[in-house]
C-alpha cells in the first residue's frame, strides 16, 4: 500500500503514540489504560488508511475527461465561470467523505496555464455556497486537440478547470500543479486532508457520461468528453 507523502508525518506520529499507550498499558498493567491504547491503535490505522496512495489505472484519451476526485458526484450544473473558462461552463462537483481517498489526479493531458489560490472561509462542502466562497485553489489545463501534433504549442484549445474546495474539517490544501507544466492524464495533482470537495468545469458542449449521485474513482472513472 503507498501513501501520500503529506501524510507520512501523520501517520509516524499516530503511530508513536499507539506504541506509547500500549507501553504504558503494559507498565501499569491498567485495563483502563489497555482500553485507550487500542483506541489509539484504531486511530492510527485510520489515518494510515486515510493517507492511502492507491495507483490507479483505467481509460485514457484525449477526448475523454476523468474523475480528478474519489468521493460522490452531488452536483452537475451550468454556471458562469469567468476566471478561466472566461463565460458559461458545465460543473461537476464531487464530495468527498473522510473514507475516500483524498488524492486528487488530473482529469485530462494538457499544459497548466493557470493556478489561482483564494484564501476563504470553512462552510460545509457540500453546499453550493463553498464553491464561491470556501478556501480553493483553481489549477486550469489547456489541452491539446486530439487530432493535433502532440509537439503543438497551445494556442486556442479547450479549456478545464479543476478546483480544490476546503471543508468544514480541512485545513491544507495541496497543489502539485507548477505553470506551464505539460501534465498527464490520470497523475497525481495534490490533496485535500480531510473532508472535502474538488470541482470540474468543462466546456458547454461536453458530453456528460455520469448522472448524479454516482461514486467516483480519481483517474479511474470517466465523467465525460470534451468536444472536438
Amino acid at each position: 500500500m503507498n501513501f501520500a507523502r503529506e501524510g507520512l508525518l501523520f501517520i509516524a506520529i499516530a503511530a508513536a503514540v499507539a506504541a506509547g499507550g500500549f507501553g504504558l498499558a503494559v507498565t501499569r498493567r491498567s485495563w483502563g489504560l489497555w482500553l485507550a491504547a487500542f483506541v489509539l491503535l484504531l486511530l492510527a490505522l485510520w489515518v494510515a488508511y486515510f493517507f492511502r496512495d492507491p495507483e490507479r489505472l483505467g481509460d485514457r484519451g484525449p477526448s475523454l475527461v476523468l474523475a480528478p476526485a474519489d468521493g460522490k458526484l452531488i452536483m452537475i450544473t451550468e454556471v458562469d465561470e469567468p476566471s478561466f473558462m472566461k463565460g458559461r461552463a458545465i460543473r461537476l462537483s464531487i464530495f468527498m467523505n473522510v473514507f475516500n481517498v483524498h488524492v486528487n489526479r488530473y482529469p485530462v493531458e494538457g499544459i497548466v496555464t493557470y493556478i489561482h489560490y483564494n484564501k476563504g472561509k470553512f462552510f460545509n462542502a457540500s453546499a453550493e455556497k463553498s464553491s464561491l466562497e470556501n478556501e480553493q485553489m483553481s489549477v486550469g489545463i489547456e489541452t491539446l486537440p486530439a487530432d493535433s501534433d502532440r509537439t503543438a504549442r497551445v494556442g486556442t484549445t479547450r479549456r478545464v478547470l479543476v478546483r480544490q474546495i476546503a471543508g468544514l474539517i480541512a485545513r491544507r490544501i495541496v497543489t502539485y500543479s507548477k505553470l506551464g507544466e505539460r501534465v498527464k492524464q490520470g497523475e497525481r495533482m495534490g490533496i485535500i486532508r480531510f473532508g472535502s470537495r474538488v470541482d470540474l468545469f468543462l466546456p458547454v458542449n461536453s458530453i456528460i457520461r455520469a448522472k448524479l449521485g454516482d461514486a467516483t474513482t480519481a483517474g479511474v472513472t470517466v465523467l465525460g468528453e470534451l468536444p472536438h
